[in-house]
């Protein structure tokens, strides 16, 4: 898969995140936050959290399920780029969970969304 294919399945994978995240009552207060060389795809609010959300999107799982690719650098570097977001908006003592969506097949009739609340915590 060419570079311009993935960054398009993995823009189209945020979208679809953010849509399914609205139909689920979440507020979106951010997306692609970069801080350093790190990015947190979503940053979302409920009625009791900030949620920091990697969004994984694959066309196919012959590699594996798209979380699968969360691995413990990746949460390493999620955890930086959080504290940077809390410590810049002065959110500091706000309660925060980790999330992942995993989109198979985006843009697919047969798309499948996976939201794993509370994935990870700190290491």
């Amino acid at each position: 898969m060419k570079e311009s294919d993935r960054h398009r399945t993995g823009s189209l994978g945020e979208k679809r995140a953010c849509e399914y995240l609205r139909e689920k009552g979440y507020i979106i207060i951010e997306t692609n936050y970069r801080f350093m060389r790190g990015e947190i795809d979503i940053i979302a609010s409920t009625d009791r959290e900030l949620v920091f959300i990697e969004v994984k999107s694959r066309t196919s799982s012959h590699f594996g399920f798209p979380e699968e690719s969360v691995d413990t650098r990746k949460r390493k570097q999620l955890f930086k780029v959080a504290e940077a977001w809390i410590h810049e908006r002065k959110m500091t003592g706000s309660p925060v969970r980790f999330d992942v969506i995993s989109i198979l097949h985006p843009a697919k009739p047969e798309e499948q969304i996976s939201h794993i609340e509370g994935a990870f915590w700190r290491l």
